[in-house]
């Protein structure tokens, strides 16, 4: 993984990110799509089970752990996909988007594209695509996805100190 800066580097500053906009909640929730998420979003647990509404609660060090979980899966699958060097910022953006968005939509993205292509700025842009849920069979602007989206994109831009 020679583009990927490291899950010991990226993954300290990207959970709290991840943490931020996904919340905690130790009872099984509908999200902003309907889906049964528990925990820090959690939607699937570590054994492949998916979250149900009659799940029982979680621990905040429970959800942590899934968080970890997950993000070292999506970790592990996107690094390979990079074509070029990824800073940390770039890396923990990337990864927090993966995180909500999944690997399939993130290896079709156009984040994806104009990063391997060193289209900085046009990839940075690409997040704010991703802003959009599917309500009543639309597509629609949900506030928390563009917030989050707004967040990553400033992310992805910031420099390395």
């Amino acid at each position: 993984m020679p583009n990927w800066p490291g899950d010991a580097a990226v993954f300290p500053f990207c959970m709290p990110i991840i943490k931020q906009f996904e919340g905690f909640n130790q009872n099984p929730y509908l999200d902003s799509v309907k889906k049964p998420t528990i925990g820090y979003g959690t939607i699937e647990y570590p054994d492949g089970k998916a979250v149900t509404m009659n799940d029982p609660a979680v621990t905040a060090e429970q959800a942590e752990g899934f968080l970890s979980f997950e993000m070292s899966k999506k970790s592990a699958a996107i690094a390979p996909l990079l074509q070029q060097p990824a800073t940390l910022h770039q890396a923990a953006a990337m990864l927090s988007l993966t995180y909500n968005i999944g690997v399939g939509a993130f290896q079709g993205s156009t984040v994806l594209r104009d990063f391997n292509a060193g289209n900085i700025p046009g990839a940075a842009d690409a997040f704010l695509m991703w802003d959009k849920g599917t309500e009543d069979g639309q597509k629609v602007v949900i506030p928390g996805l563009h917030n989050r989206r707004v967040q990553e994109r400033t992310i992805f831009l910031t420099a390395d100190a």
